[in-house]
Order: structure tokens, then C-alpha cells, then sequence
């Protein structure tokens, strides 16, 4: 039954999760008629940016401190192991849920690109971006990121092995392909208004101290191997050579 129930908040937490990617597109690019960076109420500019920066470091605190070893640790010690990826990619999902619900608007334009090719080559750059991240995330293994592997393999008894170091593809390329979406898709815009530029810049802040949490934690897990990918792969630009 507890397997079950792991299972079950695995799939769930999934979905949740999924759900809060699909709304992200649509919510950065001012897709369809729905909540977006750029529609929505709007009030006092500083108001609206103290509201935005609180809400995206509600996310990045979460999901900085959760991806901690540390902290993995401790929470493992309250709850299942399998259901530690589950309740990270839960709380994610929930927390970008809320930004998206949340979000205030600042209008005025920084910049504006009227013409048909410059429209269609930023437009081309940010489903470029959002595909970046989707394909690096199978290539890495989709299901153990989002924590599906964990709850499966633990229903079906079996015991899931730490993942092992791998570059494939994209990884050859970039040490980070994911976050270069990231900042592919926030940037490319035909239109960039002051809150868009808010949440591209201070998404940016967040992905370099992500970069560097998280590059120390490779390290310490995978030793030499990691610090020999660091040589010889550029971080974030592709084919630059890696300095310092």
C-alpha cells in the first residue's frame, strides 16, 4: 500500500509539474489568451516589482535549498527516500503555478522589433530555447529528473541506483544545455516590456548561482570526472574555451 501511495504521489506531482511547464511557455512568450508576463491587472510599477521579485525568490529559494545535499538528507529522514525527487518537483511545480497566478505586469516598452524577419528570428530563438530544455532533459533521463524513476522502480521493489556521470549530445556542447534554454526562451522576445525584462534579468541572476551551486555538488559527487568536463566543455556558450 505505501509503495502504491508513493506511486501515486509520484504521478501526481509529475503532472502537476507538467502542467506548470506548459503554462511557463505560454505565461513568457504572451501565448493565447491567458495569464501572461505581459497580460493581466497592473498597478504601481514598484509595487508590481517588489511582488515579481518576491515571487521569484520564493522559487529560486526552493529550488536552490531542496537541491542541496543537506537538505536531501534531512528530508529523506521524514519521508520515503523514493518520494524525495517527488515532493522537489512538487513543490516547483507549485511554487510556478503561484508566480503564474500572481505575476503583476509592468508595462513600457524597452524594445519593440517590427519587422517580419527580426519577429521570426526571435520567435524561431524561443521555441529553440524551450526545446533546448526538453530535449536535454531526456537526454539526461527525463523520468529520474522529474522523479517518476524513483516512485516506479521503489513500487516494484526494486532498489534505484545513483545515476552515472554522462555527456551526451547537447552536453558535448555546453555543460548546462537546460539553463541556455532557459535564457534563450526569457530573452528571445519580439517585444520586451519592463516586467519581462525584470523576470529575464533576475532569472538570469538565479540560473549563474544555481550554476555554481549545483557545479559544486557535481564535483563532489562525480570527483575528477566532473572537473575534467569542466576543462574542456564551456559552461553556458558553446564552442568558447573555458577560462580559469
Amino acid at each position: 500500500m505505501q509503495r502504491t501511495l508513493i506511486l501515486l504521489y509520484g504521478i501526481i506531482a509529475y503532472a502537476i509539474a507538467m502542467l506548470a511547464v506548459v503554462l511557463s511557455i505560454a505565461f513568457v512568450g504572451n501565448l493565447f489568451d491567458v495569464k501572461s508576463i505581459d497580460n493581466g491587472p497592473t498597478g504601481g510599477a514598484f509595487e508590481a516589482a517588489v511582488i515579481d521579485l518576491m515571487l521569484l525568490g520564493a522559487f529560486a529559494i526552493q529550488h536552490s535549498v531542496m537541491a542541496r545535499q543537506e537538505f536531501k538528507r534531512w528530508l529523506t529522514s521524514i519521508i520515503p527516500a523514493a518520494a524525495e525527487r517527488s515532493t522537489y518537483v512538487l513543490l516547483s511545480g507549485l511554487l510556478l503555478l503561484l508566480l503564474i497566478a500572481l505575476w503583476q505586469p509592468i508595462p513600457g516598452i524597452v524594445w519593440a522589433v517590427t519587422s517580419e524577419p527580426g519577429r521570426s528570428i526571435l520567435w524561431a530563438v524561443f521555441w529553440l530555447g524551450w526545446g533546448m530544455v526538453l530535449l536535454s532533459t531526456f537526454l539526461i533521463d527525463h523520468f529520474d529528473l522529474f522523479g517518476l524513476k524513483q516512485v516506479f522502480s521503489n513500487w516494484l521493489g526494486h532498489h534505484d541506483t545513483s545515476p552515472t556521470f554522462k555527456t551526451p549530445f547537447l552536453y558535448k556542447l555546453v555543460r548546462h544545455p537546460i539553463y541556455l534554454g532557459f535564457l534563450l526562451a526569457f530573452w528571445a522576445t519580439p517585444v520586451m516590456t519592463f516586467g519581462h525584462l525584470l523576470f529575464a534579468a533576475a532569472t538570469t541572476a538565479y540560473i549563474f548561482i544555481g550554476i555554481w551551486l549545483e557545479e559544486r555538488d557535481l564535483v563532489a559527487a562525480y570527483g575528477e570526472a566532473y572537473r575534467k568536463y569542466k576543462q574542456t566543455v564551456p559552461m553556458i556558450v558553446p564552442w568558447t574555451k573555458k577560462r580559469g
